[in-house]
Order: C-alpha cells, then structure tokens, then sequence
C-alpha cells in the first residue's frame, strides 16, 4: 500500500507556518505502517525553508519517507516521469475525513478532527 500523508494537521498540530507538537499516535501509525511494508510519501503544501525545516522535524522524529511531494521512484520510472498528482492508495490530510473509515482502518484520530482522504 502507498500512503500520501500531510504534515500539517496530522503528523503535528496546525500552527503554520511554525511547526506545531507531533501527534504521538499518528507518528506511531506510520512507523507500524512502515514496518508492515507500506510505502509512505510525504504529501504537503511547504516548500523551500518550511518543507525543509518539516524534513528535519520529522528526521528528529525518526520518521522517513519513501517520497516527498512526488510519486514513488518506481511509478515514475514505469511511467515515464513524474505528474503534479501524486499517486497513493490512502490520503491522510486533516481537511476530510469519515470517523468510520479511521476507525476501521485503525488510523489514530481525535473525534470530529478529521484526517484521511482516500480512494477505496
């Protein structure tokens, strides 16, 4: 499976353009996911300073990724190059989400705090 996940909102609390305090459940989330074999991107509107300050947080928190803002090398190289839409097969984000479908998949989550989009 390929996981998109957003930084802002749900690996920490949203205080951009600051960093805000990680969400403990959902780093932990990501690392069993990680460890189960799924492939994880990073999937964020910060780019240049912000994102690389994101990329150190994350690092302090052990967490890597497959990608960053862009499709998986393997899909890029089957398909000849890279899209503006990244591919992936659960979007964790905090605009949208159905408190069913986190609890069915697991996904750590505050009540009515909505975190997953995705394509089923």
């Amino acid at each position: 499976m390929i996981i998109a996940v957003d930084f802002d909102g749900v690996l920490c609390e949203k205080k951009f353009p600051e960093i805000g305090a990680p969400n403990k459940e959902m780093l932990k989330w990501i690392y069993g996911r990680r460890l189960d074999g799924d492939k994880v991107i990073l999937w964020t509107c910060r780019a240049g300073d912000q994102l690389e300050a994101a990329l150190k947080w994350c690092e302090m928190y052990g967490l890597k990724f497959d990608a960053v803002n862009e499709n998986l090398p393997e899909n890029i190289e089957q398909y000849g190059g890279d899209t503006r839409k990244v591919y992936a097969n659960m979007y964790i984000d905090d605009q949208n989400a159905p408190d069913s479908f986190m609890e069915r998949h697991n996904i750590p989550y505050q009540q009515g705090q909505s975190y997953l989009r995705t394509i089923i």
